[in-house]
């Protein structure tokens, strides 16, 4: 038996004798009630036994992922839940304790005192092999590395160029000089349509944002694959493990951009052993009315505008009537007079008094009976008929849908309450005929953030939070923002983000554009994750060539990972289009993916009838089944296997920010990337003219000096921000060489080619 088969044969009889221990203990759970004084003090018992069990793994899992060893020679094993034996000596300790932290954290600039770090794989409780970083010769690997580098540096400051084989001998010290080995395994592995949890692949840079304080609006930001999504649940399970005095897992919101994204997600956390925690798209913070409405740009833009919630609050408080010079209420074969004087002066005591519309209603009704009582009037509560018809007058009673579609059914009224903040053409792109019924109103997804609104001026404020997350931050308006920041009860909240993925109506370039209409309660951080691991480099380079132009002010991430093939393109004809995407589709999914069609929607119907043509079973954005079909938008925050982007110039006509959009797409992937298109793979200058609709490739519109140099400028902005300058002109040459060689100058080199 060599040495690390005798390793692995030790590590396994400790795996077993943990294991052992963790079922005794769950064993004992279940005779946890029947230990109870009296039946009230079993049900306590018996919610804290299925917390417990919630909690635990399963029987098959492992018991622990990770090993440390310090200076002291003590090993600590580190797992998903703290394991003790019969004399309560820990065996396994939970991930999200201090003691765990050096796992995460340790360097080799600082290895926080630990000799080794282990990583082991397992199938089911079999330990099946590890690796470990030995810190000492991980900090003289990273000195040669650095030593290599300053070489190349030195050489190619004399000579102008890099020299042969050393183009990542730059590396930066502080990535991890040995990508975690069970980090790149976990990204080869087959995606299957749930985020999975990467307790055991955190980076140090990663578990520092995990464990940032509770008291603060952290921002986190990164490329696609970077784990910001990860990190930002990763970092709730370590806040209600590290902050239980303070927050349980029904404090939290957990906020996603649309329902795909919610169901990705949904399991992290659980897995995690946090079962409460509440999960909801943006859209499902608004109550619950019909949607399918559409709302042309313009007006949803608008009604995504904060001025929005200023017109609600007036037009509402507009609805409040003015008493009559005498009220005169009959009770009983009686009249009793109340004088306008003093209805409107509990009208105007009802205006100034704190809280939302209903409470100040209610106000209004007591002020009122009161005065009913002091003239003689009935006090049975089931007699004041005329007393409840004179406040419904005044202070009419309204739901928030109600309260909407009378407002936006009413050119009068949105007018008035527009009060000089909106135009007068603003105020009429807000008016529209409602149904002839509440009941049969149907709502666009840019009313609910007004409903919400609207709901908390009636109602006061929905259910709230001590800590929020809030996924595809960058894209919400500011009527969206404000329904995250009213749930907010403390102002803890992680933003997740990135400004390169920004699309939409409510594209930003700056995190202020954001952080200005969420609370203001905490002090605020943006921190950035620098390395993607994710999406491979061959398929980020060749997404990334969009960023110049579409993000300007965004760096790329530095990515770790090759990947196994380059991107393929795939030029075709209009008519075969869709089946070539179907044919290629198929063939990654027979190979085994988890395949992703990112499909524009001109070309959703013709996609359809192929993948029904060819066979092909197929889920939309449930991502229920090996082929998936999701619009660009549904993809933001998904990941598959392999990817099929179809036609990019129709993605990007079909955004405000489309170049932005397609590099949303592209990034999909954890391995491969397919493009299929009638026109340009890469349309960086698409934007700037009109695309010519035809059934197969339209001839190139002429092109002037102006469009020439417009061209020549994103050229430039490209070779500019991705090169350095002296490799300019080499650049340049065989960019020259590449066209030449493209027989009708269009088919690329190597996978790219015309079908």
């Amino acid at each position: 038996m060599g040495p690390k088969s005798a390793q692995l044969a030790e590590e396994q009889a400790y795996f077993d004798r943990a294991h052992k221990q963790r079922e005794r203990r769950r064993a004992e759970l279940d005779d946890v009630p029947s230990a109870a004084a009296h039946p009230g003090a079993a049900r306590r018992l018996l919610s804290w036994m299925k917390s417990r069990k919630d909690a635990a793994r399963e029987a098959q899992d492992a018991v622990a992922f990770g090993r440390i060893d310090d200076e002291s020679d003590r090993a600590l094993y580190i797992g998903h839940e703290v394991i003790a034996d019969e004399v309560r000596e820990i065996l396994v300790i939970n991930w999200k304790a201090p003691a765990a932290a050096p796992y995460y954290a340790a360097t080799h600039a600082d290895p926080h005192g630990l000799v080794r770090k282990r990583t082991f794989t397992c199938q089911g409780n079999l330990v099946t092999d590890f690796t470990d970083v030995v810190f000492a010769q991980l900090a003289a690997d990273v000195a040669a590395l650095e030593a290599v580098g300053a070489a190349a540096r030195e050489a190619t400051d004399a000579a102008g160029a890099v020299p042969e084989g050393t183009a990542d001998a730059g590396t930066p010290p502080d990535q991890p000089g040995a990508t975690d080995a069970l980090l790149l395994a976990t990204l080869e592995s087959a995606r299957t349509g749930e985020l999975r949890e990467i307790v055991a692949t955190i980076q140090a840079a990663q578990y520092e944002l995990i464990r940032a304080p509770l008291d603060q609006l952290l921002v986190i930001e990164g490329s696609p694959g970077t784990g910001k999504t990860a990190v930002a649940l990763h970092r709730v399970s370590w806040l209600l493990f590290n902050h239980r005095d303070r927050l349980s897992a029904a404090d939290v919101l957990v906020v996603g951009p649309h329902p795909a994204f919610t169901r990705y997600i949904r399991t992290v956390l659980p897995d995690l052993g946090d079962t409460d925690v509440v999960h909801r798209d943006i859209d499902q913070l608004a109550p619950v009315v019909p949607g399918g409405r559409a709302e042309p740009p313009e007006t949803a833009r608008l009604k995504g505008d904060a001025r929005m919630a200023g017109l609600l609050s007036r037009a509402l408080y507009a609805r409040i009537g003015t008493p009559e010079p005498a009220e005169r209420m009959m009770f009983d074969g009686r009249f009793v007079t109340l004088t306008g004087v003093e209805v409107a002066a509990a009208v105007d005591a009802a205006r100034r008094a704190p809280g939302p519309y209903t409470e100040r209603r209610r106000l209004l009704r007591s002020t009122l009976l009161d005065l009913v009582a002091d003239r003689g009037g009935p006090v049975g509560r089931d007699r004041l008929g005329p007393v409840e018809d004179l406040v419904e007058r005044l202070w009419p009673q309204m739901s928030a849908p109600a309260f909407l579609r009378g407002l936006l059914g009413s050119k009068a009224r949105l007018a008035a309450a527009a009060a000089g903040e909106l135009t007068a053409a603003e105020a009429a792109l807000l008016h529209r005929r409602g149904a002839d019924r509440l009941s049969r109103e149907v709502w666009s997804a840019a009313d609910l953030p007004l409903l919400d609104e609207a709901e908390d001026l009636l109602n006061g404020p929905p259910q709230r939070f001590r800590h929020i997350v809030v996924d595809e931050a960058q894209d919400l308006s500011p009527m969206q923002l404000r329904a995250v920041a009213r749930r907010s009860v403390t102002g803890s909240l992680t933003v997740v983000g990135d400004l390169a993925q920004s699309t939409g109506a409510w594209a930003r370039d700056s995190w202020d554009d954001v952080l200005r209409y969420l609370p203001a309660r905490q002090p605020s951080t943006i921190t950035a994750l620098r390395y993607g691991y994710r999406v491979p480099r061959r398929v980020y380079d060749f997404a990334a060539a969009v960023l110049p132009v579409a993000a300007p002010g965004v760096a790329p991430a530095t990515v770790v990972r090759e990947g196994p093939a380059d991107p393929g393109i795939h030029r075709v004809d209009a008519d075969v289009r869709a089946a070539r995407a179907v044919e290629v589709a198929r063939g990654h999914a027979e190979a085994g993916h988890f395949v992703g069609i990112v499909c524009p929607p001109s070309c959703r119907a013709e996609l359809e009838a192929a993948l029904a043509a060819a066979g092909v079973t197929w889920s939309g954005a449930e991502l229920a089944a090996p082929v998936n079909v999701v619009a660009p938008r549904e993809a933001k925050g998904l990941e598959f296997d392999a990817v099929v982007v179809l036609e990019p110039e129709d993605i990007v006509a079909g955004d405000p920010q489309g170049l932005r959009m397609l590099f949303v797409a592209l990034t999909r992937t954890t391995k491969f990337l397919d493009v299929v298109c009638v026109g340009e793979p890469l349309p960086l200058a698409v934007h700037a003219r009109p695309r010519v609709p035809a059934a197969r490739p339209a001839p190139d519109p002429p092109v002037d000096a102006v469009q020439l140099d417009g061209l020549a400028r994103e050229i430039a902005t490209v070779v500019i921000s991705g090169v350095p300058a002296p490799l300019w002109d080499e650049v340049l040459d065989r960019a020259a060489t590449i066209l030449e060689d493209r027989p009708e100058r269009g088919a690329p080199s190597g996978r790219h080619r015309r079908d």
